[in-house]
């Protein structure tokens, strides 16, 4: 005799596959396994929570080990976080609830602003774009609708240096304008180089500063005006801001428009695509083009504001944005304070160049100078004496049991290996890392076999990317019309 639960089971996933089948419409007999008994396997609570969880330790996360992926700032985020983000207040609102019943919820967005604009020098900020990438196409948007309210439509030409994040000009070309790209010098902007991009077309320049090389842009106010000079308009990429929270500010730098991630800087578990939120924020004569309804106080309430929907580029995301994630970067500053936002950029720059220090007899550093959050390493003197990549590298920390960098990134580095400690890391793991690649050194010169063949000790081993590429099998569905 089945039960309740076995024939519900049943049922869901007949008519779930009735409904693959019907969409597709690849199937003679759409109604075949309306009498059809399913094969489900016999199996007990206890083996299906064995199953389950000896899956779950094949993934690896921040709580398995150290995780230096630069420049995505995979760092431990506090539970309460978490919690706070689950309260019943915030997680079982509805979006369109009248403003009388929402009281608290745009509290904390105005609240959450006012904070951001004072750590990022900026005058107001819209919560809508849901991550980095779609706050840089945000934010790009009103860059076009100020020159296009000042009649400059000519303008479509944005700077962005060659070690800049792949997204920039993949926004770029989503707003519909043009990519000019600028050759680094040691690392940084190089001045004349700006100089000579800038143009009665240039719309803006996108950077960040501290740049992906992990060095701060000494130069930012000469950048800033050579690029005000010319009519355009200066963007942050907050992508590295963790480098610089109560140090410096980027609308004191010059900066115009600035996008953060909350989902990094601000505590959110980040990465396996999601949840993210990527607030943007203005100086004040572009606050009218942001994104209506924007949260308000009026002195008596807080309520949805849509004084500049005229001028405003329009909605981008629920007016709400990814409300989780505010939630906890709401949580992690009040927690914080002012002290503890500028502990943690000291600690994440003290945790880079301690590492930097201890593996630059081991390693070459592409950039050999104090750095800000990250740094880099150049693998290509193991490539030319023992034939060892930085995929190699890479691959190889995976044996013990440390997540590996980013690998090839930034483009202008070759063989490049991008360590990023961030700041919740103890001087006992950083330790334990640095041995670990100190060893990796010498296995590179002593036996550099075991490399190539690495991870070793790992569920998945090395994938034969050659083979994966000359045997490529594409399978393509042909559904029918109708």
């Amino acid at each position: 005799m089945k039960t309740i639960f076995e024939k519900s089971i049943e049922g869901q996933v007949a008519h779930t596959l009735n409904k693959v089948h019907l969409q597709c419409g690849t199937l003679k007999e759409k109604k075949f396994l309306k009498n059809k008994k399913l094969a489900l396997p016999e199996l007990s609570e206890l083996e299906i929570l064995r199953h389950y969880t000896e899956l779950s330790k094949r993934n690896f996360g921040i709580e398995d080990s150290f995780y230096p992926l630069g420049s995505c700032t995979m760092k431990y985020n506090p539970k309460i976080n978490e919690e706070v983000a689950n309260y019943l207040g915030f997680s079982h609102l509805h979006p369109l609830q009248k403003e009388a019943h929402i009281q608290g919820a745009l509290e904390v967005m105005v609240d959450l602003e006012s904070k951001l604009c004072k750590l990022m020098g900026m005058d107001a900020f819209t919560f809508q774009p849901a991550a980095g990438a779609h706050g840089e196409l945000t934010a790009l948007m009103i860059f076009k609708a100020y020159h296009h309210e000042r009649g400059e439509t000519l303008r479509n030409e944005i700077i962005i240096p060659d070690s800049g994040h792949g997204t920039n000009p993949a926004t770029v070309s989503m707003v519909g304008w043009k990519v000019v790209e600028i050759a680094s010098q040691n690392g940084r902007v190089d001045l004349e180089a700006l100089k000579s991009a800038v143009s009665d077309k240039t719309a803006g320049l996108m950077i960040t500063n501290p740049n992906t090389i992990g060095l701060f842009e000494q130069d930012i106010g000469k950048i800033a005006e050579i690029v005000h000079c010319a009519g355009g308009l200066l963007y942050y990429d907050g992508a590295n801001s963790n480098a610089i929270m109560c140090k410096t500010r980027p609308g004191d730098m010059g900066f115009d428009a600035v996008h953060l991630n909350l989902h990094k800087t601000f505590s959110t578990p980040h990465g396996g695509g999601g949840p993210g939120a990527g607030p943007v924020g203005v100086k004040a004569f572009l606050k009218k083009f942001l994104p209506t309804p924007r949260a308000t106080f009026d002195g008596n309430s807080y309520k949805w504001d849509t004084a500049h929907e005229q001028s405003s580029i329009g909605k981008v995301k629920s007016m709400y944005g990814n409300f989780g994630v505010v939630i906890r970067a709401y949580a992690y500053i009040l927690a914080q304070g002012e002290e503890g936002l500028r502990q943690v950029t000291e600690d994440a720059v003290l945790n880079a160049n301690y590492i930097r220090a201890r593996l630059k007899e081991h390693y070459h550093i592409a950039f050999d100078e104090v750095c800000k959050h990250e740094f880099v390493i150049s693998a290509q003197d193991k490539v030319k004496n023992f034939g060892v990549s930085a995929l190699d590298i890479a691959k190889r920390l995976i044996d013990y049991k440390i997540h590996p960098p980013t690998i090839y990134f930034p483009l202008i580095v070759k063989e490049a290996l991008m360590i990023e400690p961030t700041e919740t890391e103890s001087k006992a793991r950083l330790d334990e890392f640095i041995e670990v690649m100190i060893k990796i050194a010498k296995e590179i010169e002593v036996s550099p076999e075991i490399l190539h063949s690495a991870p070793n000790t790992s569920t998945v081993g090395r994938v034969d990317v050659v083979k994966a590429e000359r045997d490529k099998k594409l399978i393509f569905c042909e559904c029918e019309k109708g």
